[in-house]
C-alpha cells in the first residue's frame, strides 16, 4: 500500500527506460512543480551511466534496488512494451505509484490484471495518453460537448507518418508483433483512446494489416537482414457507441511508412455541422494542430485557439508540454489517493481494440468488443 505523504511535497519519481523517458518524461518531471525526478533505471550499465551524468541523478541497473530506494515514491515506466507488465507488477507490489507508457502491455488481459492489483494496493496509475492534454484536442472535446456538430454521424481519423519509411532503419522490437511492435501499438493505442474520449467506446470493428517493408537490417552492422512481422499500415472500420445512444461509423487509417505523409487529421461530421482538427507536422506529432468548424453545411472556418487551454511553457520537442500537464494530473491524483484518468481502464479498452484489430485482420472476420 502506498504510504501517505503531505500533498504539498513533490512526488518523488524515478524514470525506468531511457528513450522517451529521458527525452520527454525527465524534462517534464523537472518542470512540473508537483514532481521531482530522483533516480533512473536501465538494465545496461554503460547507457545508464551516460544518462546519469547528463541528468546528475543516481541510477540503478537492478530494478529491485530501485524499488527499495526510500526516496522513490513513484515510477515512470517507459521501456519497450514487452517489459512493462512485469516491471509494473513489481512496482505495484512495492507500493509505488505509476505512470505507464503505451501500449501498457502485450494484451488487454495483462492490463486488466494490473488494474486489479493496483486497486488492491491503493496505487494511482496513469497512462500517457497525452493527446488528452493537448490544447487543440481539449478544445475539440469542449466543442463536441457543447453540441457543435449535433448528433455525430461519421468520424474519420487519418494518422499517416513517415517515421519508418526508410528501409535502412534497423530492425528492433518495433519490428516484432510478439514484442508489442507495429503501428497499432504505437499510433493505434493513442488513436483509439482519443476516439473513446471524444465520442464513445468501440463496439465492433473490421481491420486490414499491411506490411510495406518486410525486412530490415540487424542493428549490429553485419548487413544481415531480419524479418519484420509487425504491421506498418493498418486500416480499420469501427462502430462507436456515443453518449447519445447512437452507433457511430468511424474510419481509421494508420501508417508509419507514408512519406511525406498527411500527418494527423480527425474529421467529425454531424447533423448540425462539422469539426476538423489536424497537423501535417512529421517530426513532432504535437506541434502545429489547427481546428476548423463548419456550421449547418457552411464552409470550414478556423477556430481561434482558447487561451485558457494554452500551455504555460513549450519546448522545441512538442511532446514535453502535454506530458508535463498529464504528469501534473497524475501527481495530484496520487497525493489525493484517487484514481487517475486516463489510467488503466482507458488503456485496457484501447488495447482491447488493438487485440481485436489483430484478430480481425488475421481472420477476416468482424470482431465484437
Amino acid at each position: 500500500m502506498a504510504t501517505s505523504t503531505p500533498a504539498a511535497l513533490p512526488l518523488r519519481v524515478a524514470v525506468a527506460g531511457l528513450g522517451f523517458g529521458e527525452k520527454v518524461h525527465l524534462p517534464a518531471l523537472r518542470d512540473c512543480p508537483l514532481t521531482e525526478p530522483v533516480a533512473l533505471w536501465h538494465p545496461r550499465q554503460e547507457r545508464l551511466d551516460q544518462a546519469c551524468r547528463a541528468a546528475e541523478l543516481p541510477g540503478y541497473t537492478a530494478f529491485e534496488a530501485l524499488l527499495a530506494d526510500p526516496r522513490v515514491e513513484a515510477l515512470v515506466i517507459a521501456t519497450p512494451p514487452a517489459a512493462r507488465f512485469e516491471l509494473a507488477q513489481a512496482a505495484i507490489a512495492a507500493g509505488k505509484h505509476l505512470l505507464l507508457e503505451k501500449p501498457v502491455a502485450l494484451d488487454a488481459a495483462q492490463i486488466e490484471e494490473l488494474q486489479r492489483q493496483a486497486l488492491l494496493a491503493g496505487i494511482t496509475v496513469a497512462v500517457d495518453f497525452e493527446y488528452r492534454a493537448v490544447p487543440a484536442f481539449m478544445q475539440l472535446k469542449a466543442l463536441l460537448e457543447q453540441g457543435a456538430v449535433g448528433a455525430p454521424w461519421l468520424v474519420k481519423l487519418d494518422w499517416l507518418m513517415g517515421s519508418r519509411a526508410d528501409a535502412a532503419r534497423p530492425w528492433n522490437w518495433y519490428s516484432q508483433r510478439a514484442a508489442g511492435g507495429g503501428v497499432l501499438g504505437s499510433l493505434g493505442t493513442h488513436a483509439f483512446d482519443t476516439l473513446h474520449w471524444l465520442l464513445g467506446p468501440t463496439r465492433s470493428l473490421s481491420a486490414l494489416r499491411s506490411l510495406a517493408i518486410p525486412q530490415r537490417p540487424l542493428p549490429d552492422g553485419s548487413g544481415r537482414m531480419a524479418a519484420v512481422d509487425a504491421e506498418d499500415i493498418a486500416l480499420l472500420q469501427l462502430e462507436l457507441a456515443t453518449a447519445q445512444g447512437r452507433n457511430l461509423a468511424a474510419q481509421v487509417s494508420l501508417a508509419s511508412v507514408t512519406r511525406p505523409g498527411r500527418g494527423y487529421w480527425i474529421e467529425i461530421y454531424g447533423s448540425e455541422g462539422s469539426l476538423v482538427l489536424g497537423s501535417s507536422h512529421q517530426s513532432d506529432y504535437v506541434h502545429g494542430f489547427q481546428l476548423w468548424q463548419a456550421r449547418q453545411g457552411g464552409a470550414l472556418e478556423e477556430v481561434a485557439a482558447d487561451p485558457t487551454l494554452a500551455f504555460p511553457r513549450v519546448w522545441p520537442d512538442g511532446r514535453v508540454a502535454p506530458v508535463q500537464r498529464l504528469i501534473g494530473w497524475w501527481a495530484e491524483a496520487a497525493r489525493q489517493g484517487r484514481p487517475m484518468v486516463p489510467g488503466l481502464a482507458e488503456a485496457a479498452l484501447s488495447q482491447a481494440v488493438c487485440d481485436a484489430a489483430l484478430a480481425a485482420a488475421d481472420s477476416g472476420l468482424r470482431q465484437e468488443l
